[in-house]
């Protein structure tokens, strides 16, 4: 995370020091329990077979909260950048975006089983925690290229990734070890009772995730805070930055007719991360409808797909900056597409979508059945894809913008991460009540996957290229 071949600047001043980079690397592992905890592994199941009571009818509703969630950060992402370049300094928006995540995520807390209050409340909630680390994303990214040089970005991306996924897997210990009791035993598979007196009949294990998220975020990231340094602040005053922001995007945007080559990656990433966010978001409420998995099981596959996202983050940053960004990113899709259809393939009694093999039989522990095992492994090679896919993807943004418009790109870019965000679980909210099959609306992952992969193909990995 050092200088390198005697580069002394990054963009706009000189190299941060060690602490400052891995302060901003550290920020990954911050944020990334709201990922693994909420999002993909444990309060998202729960939201849909356990506060709902049903997996069809919560896949949908989950569905239509990401996609409120994703047509709010669509819009509202880019003129955040803009505003911020008129401004200047990242930080002051970042602890206002982490302060609005803290609050929505804290008051999952409150989803109790069956939805006696009805289910607005809590989606609200998560629209709300996510937009606030959606938007604080905004400018934690657009920090990158001002801390190393750019033949040092893919590593410093690839290694934020990387303790980003360790991170969420050391979240998950923590709930499998200290948070999840068994409901007649009354302890944790440590042989304790459960800290703060979790009562799993109440499922408190699974709504303290978001309180946890929450906690974990406000200490994790402080030293981003204290120690990584930030661009100068303007005297630019907060209505002036507003109009300045607006007047800079409507520049932006018709400016994307001069950086075609930037304008069809962003289409690109647009459409691939669609699929690589709904894959991660349904993943694991496709398997605990499919195969009745709880809270310890989805922990314990959370848990091994953080491992190999790990070692795919970091072997992605290594990747990047040795093979270029664009194959970086083309591999990594490539592995999604193999990994989802092969997840769509299995249902608790077929395999490859023809293959007969025995259901998984009640108490016979985790993933003792065939067709859990081979959901195992189609998660692994998701989750092995999956970080290298989105480093290399914040690194090629990093090297394609121009220096002077790299936070304003990078809104355009978190753009390009949520503009269609809303309409892939729109469309798979869709697909699964039309169908009333989970399975049938995850089919909708892969054609994003497939179309983001072929509008890829042709762009170029220049600055600032027409």
């Amino acid at each position: 995370m050092s200088e390198s071949g005697g580069e002394r600047n990054a963009v706009g001043g000189p190299v941060a020091s060690r602490a400052g980079q891995f302060s901003w690397a550290f920020f990954d592992w911050a944020n990334q329990p709201y990922f693994t905890l909420i999002t993909t592994f444990i309060f998202a199941p729960y939201f849909a077979s356990g506060f709902i009571g049903d997996p069809v009818q919560g896949q949908v509703l989950w569905g239509y909260t990401q996609s409120i969630a994703g047509l709010g950060i669509a819009i509202a992402s880019p003129l955040l950048g803009a505003v911020a370049d008129q401004t200047g300094a990242r930080k002051p928006w970042l602890v206002f975006f982490s302060i609005l995540f803290v609050i929505g995520s804290a008051l999952l807390w409150n989803a109790l089983p069956g939805a006696p209050d009805g289910p607005g409340f809590v989606m609200g909630a998560v629209v709300c925690a996510a937009l606030g680390m959606e938007f604080a994303l905004v400018f934690y990214n657009a920090m990158l290229p001002t801390l190393v040089p750019e033949k040092r970005m893919g590593v410093l991306s690839g290694f934020g990734w990387g303790i980003g996924y360790v991170g969420g897997l050391a979240a998950l210990f923590f709930v499998l070890m200290f948070l999840v009791a068994d409901v007649e035993s009354g302890v944790t598979m440590i042989g304790i009772e459960p800290l703060f007196g979790l009562d799993p009949v109440m499922r408190e294990a699974e709504r303290f995730t978001g309180p946890l998220a929450a906690l974990w975020y406000t200490l994790f990231s402080l030293p981003i805070f204290l120690l990584t340094p930030d661009a100068p602040r303007t005297r630019v005053k907060a209505g002036a930055a507003i109009r300045g922001g607006l007047a800079q995007l409507r520049a932006t945007v018709a400016k994307l007719g001069s950086y075609k080559n930037i304008g069809l990656f962003l289409v690109a990433r647009m459409t691939y991360y669609d699929g690589l966010s709904a894959i991660f978001a349904f993943g694991g409420i496709y398997a605990a409808g499919t195969f009745g998995w709880e809270i310890t099981t989805l922990a314990l596959f959370g848990i091994v797909l953080s491992i190999f996202a790990a070692i795919g983050a970091f072997l992605g940053g290594w990747m990047d900056d040795r093979f270029g960004s664009k194959r970086t990113i083309l591999v990594a899709v490539a592995g999604l597409v193999v990994g989802t259809l092969a997840s769509v393939s299995i249902t608790s009694d077929t395999i490859f979508f023809f293959i007969a093999v025995p259901p998984p039989v009640p108490g016979a522990g985790p993933f003792m059945s065939t067709g859990e095992q081979v959901y195992m492994l189609a998660g692994v090679l998701i989750g092995i894809s999956g970080g290298p896919a989105q480093a290399a993807s914040r690194t090629f943004m990093a090297r394609l913008a121009p220096k002077e418009m790299m936070t304003e790109f990078f809104g355009l870019y978190a753009l390009s991460g949520k503009a269609t965000s809303f309409v892939a679980p729109f469309v798979i909210a869709l697909a699964t009540s039309a169908a009333n099959s989970q399975r049938a609306g995850l089919f909708v992952v892969v054609v994003f996957l497939l179309v983001g992969f072929a509008l890829l193909l042709p762009v170029r990995e220049e600055r600032g290229a027409a």
